[in-house]
């Protein structure tokens, strides 16, 4: 059985990748943990608020959570567990997928805009620093069935086999056709050593599942896995977030985060 993480603010995106995952594994055994993060306004801040008072803001903040797992689990069946926490989003979401030893995190997507592309957000930051697998739901994904997965991937740079089983069980579960899409800027590097390597390494791992290569060069990553999206008619885009050290990530743009907040098909995240 697996248990899924769902954090949720109440907002529209939110409220959307809930209703978008529910709708994935109808019909499958999981649990969900519907996580929110409720910290006091900085009006209750300001007004100095007792102990006691805040106390009560939180317990009824508590029982508007519980209410809500409770109305899902009547409803659909799927037993839902709230956990509501108090603190920074990063150090709260860590203790909570390590005590419900959860399997992904789904998280909703804003719009793109430019500020998310440079500055990313709450969804973007979590996935360049969580372990979990996690899957960012924009609110444009309709979900009409998981046939074709898109895996995005530098081969020349090299899979791991761990991220490999994750995404041939994905597929698997779902009987999905699999595109391992490789992007490079020349001929050449894709018949670089590397690559063939990590070629032979995906058809060990595959199996049974239905997958195929695509090579294709150009000089813009981004519009090149986008264009392959509209153009395979994909349901679900899977990327891998490469980490970058602090003065890199000052200028670097990630591709996974520019791809994240860009599309209209959701994406998920497997981090190294």
């Amino acid at each position: 059985m697996k248990r899924i993480i769902v954090a949720t603010d109440y907002a529209e995106e939110a409220e959307h990748a809930l209703k978008f995952i529910m709708e994935v594994f109808a019909g499958k055994e999981y649990e969900l943990v519907l996580f929110s993060l409720q910290n006091p306004s900085i009006h209750a801040m300001n007004a100095r608020l007792s102990p006691d008072s805040m106390f009560k803001i939180f317990e009824h903040q508590s029982k508007v959570l519980r209410r809500k797992a409770e109305a899902i689990t009547a409803e659909s069946g799927v037993l839902t567990i709230p956990y509501l926490a108090a603190g920074l989003f990063y150090d709260q979401i860590t203790k909570c997928i390590h005590e419900t030893n959860a399997d992904l995190l789904v998280m909703g997507m804003a719009k793109r805009s430019f500020d998310q592309d440079m500055l990313g957000n709450t969804t973007t930051a979590a996935i360049s620093k969580l372990k979990i697998p996690i899957l960012s739901v924009p609110l444009g994904a309709k979900f009409t069935g998981l046939e074709h997965i898109l895996f995005a991937c530098d081969i020349v740079r090299g899979v791991q086999k761990e991220i490999l089983e994750k995404v041939k069980d994905f597929a698997a579960e779902f009987g999905a056709v699999l595109e391992v899409l490789n992007i490079r800027k020349t001929v050449e590097q894709l018949n670089e050593e590397k690559g063939k390597e990590t070629r032979e390494t995906i058809n060990d791992v595959m199996g049974i599942v239905s997958y195929y290569y695509k090579n294709v060069t150009s000089n813009e990553v981004v519009k090149a896995i986008r264009d392959e999206v509209k153009e395979s008619s994909t349901d679900l885009l899977v990327m891998i977030p490469y980490r970058y050290g602090f003065w890199s990530s000052l200028t670097h743009r990630s591709k996974t985060r520019m791809m994240a907040s860009g599309l209209d098909v959701p994406l998920l995240t497997i981090s190294i």
